[in-house]
């Protein structure tokens, strides 16, 4: 008789263990135990799932917030440098053509003998460019069209001057002198003109508009820097090369900053606040080597202007603008390098220094940059000045 206590779990024919399947099988787990395990699986599936889902979900918006909020406050790649797109001139014409002007001599008051056909040509004539001492004069307007206002600021401003008006190296009577306005638009990138830029009697810059490292297309040399507090350059290294520094007063405080910038005694905290930029406490120049721009080169400008817009009222020009009906004052021959924006590629360049798109002068409603280029189309057209990029 077999009982079950001597039933052996060897296999039979070779005396082996069972396999632990072997074993499982013959012990059944209950059908509830099973259904508990399936479901405690999918719960451990579910969660980690989720828990994925919401790294991935915080990786997507952290890359979605980088992409918005880098190149906003961190722009790195916007300062361009000029050996970025081309290795070679953009346009030889363009090129050739600077190089045969450069090569011709100079033409006493050519600038003058081509306005007269033009229309706007009286306004454009005998337009002081500096203030001076012995020159007092009422305003009429206040600041940037003249100077109502701020006459206790500009008395002392010009006490600080040692030489206020025109200098003995621009007046240079008997001689020709030729001039190049150097604006900041982008079709000056790749020009190749430096050379010929630095070749001229007069080199007018704008603002902060770089020169170190963009020599190639923009020269290294600069006679007058015309700007305002906010505009002017911070970098040392912008005026190694200049000879002057020409402030345009747009308010009384600009002054102020002029007096402190000469006599090296900073603002106070409180008259900072009221520029809409940080502005620079210092600049390595000398006393001489400061002008006032005079308000009638904005006010005269900004008449010409009405003549080609349909807005009312007086008109604030641009520098770039202004800088030209300057350079018709100093100089026989004048020639412009960086002038002309082009509004229908809104994709183009803006400026020659940065990667800052055309699209972003829809921005900017206080100038009027359309009638701007109809008044330096006319000039170029009557042969009163050389357009070296040819942009307009």
């Amino acid at each position: 008789m077999v009982t079950m206590n001597h039933l052996s779990v060897e296999d039979p024919d070779d005396g082996s263990p069972l396999l632990p399947e072997a074993v499982e099988a013959q012990t059944p787990t209950p059908v509830f135990r099973r259904q508990r395990a399936v479901a405690k699986t999918d719960s451990r599936q579910f969660f980690l799932s989720r828990r994925e889902n919401l790294v991935f979900s915080l990786v997507l918006l952290i890359g979605c917030y980088s992409a918005i909020l880098i190149p906003a406050y961190l722009p790195l790649d916007r300062m361009a440098s000029v050996n970025d797109d081309y290795q070679q001139p953009k346009d030889l014409v363009l090129l050739n053509r600077s190089a045969s002007l450069l090569s011709s001599p100079c033409q006493p008051r050519w600038c003058l003998n081509h306005l007269k056909p033009l229309a706007c040509s009286a306004g454009l004539l005998d337009i002081p460019v500096f203030v001076q001492q012995d020159k007092p004069m009422p305003w009429e307007l206040s600041p940037p069209l003249g100077l109502q206002g701020s006459e206790e600021h500009l008395t002392l401003a010009l006490a600080s001057l040692p030489q206020p008006g025109l200098p003995a190296s621009l007046k240079g009577e008997g001689s020709c002198r030729r001039c190049v306005v150097v604006g900041n638009g982008g079709v000056l990138h790749g020009s190749y003109l430096g050379s010929h830029i630095d070749q001229y009697d007069i080199i007018i810059r704008l603002n902060n508009a770089p020169v170190p490292g963009f020599e190639r297309d923009a020269g290294s040399h600069t006679t007058i820097r015309l700007t305002y507090p906010e505009g002017a350059p911070h970098s040392a290294n912008e005026y190694k090369k200049t000879t002057m520094v020409a402030l345009v007063v747009f308010k009384s405080l600009d002054l102020d900053w002029l007096i402190s910038v000469i006599t090296k005694q900073p603002l106070s905290f409180w008259s900072k606040l009221w520029f809409w930029r940080e502005v620079v406490d210092d600049i390595p120049l000398g006393p001489e080597n400061f002008r006032i721009l005079h308000p009638e080169i904005i006010h005269k400008t900004g008449q010409v202007l009405q003549k080609y817009t349909q807005k009312q009222g007086n008109m604030v020009p641009t520098l770039g603008a202004s800088a030209v009906v300057m350079a018709l004052q100093l100089c026989d021959q004048v020639s412009l390098a960086g002038f002309g924006y082009d509004m229908q590629h809104p994709q183009a360049r803006l400026h020659y220094y940065e990667t800052l798109r055309m699209g972003a002068m829809k921005a900017q409603v206080v100038h009027d940059v359309s009638a701007e280029k109809l008044f330096l189309r006319d000039l170029v057209s009557a042969g009163a000045v050389t357009d070296l990029t040819g942009a307009l």
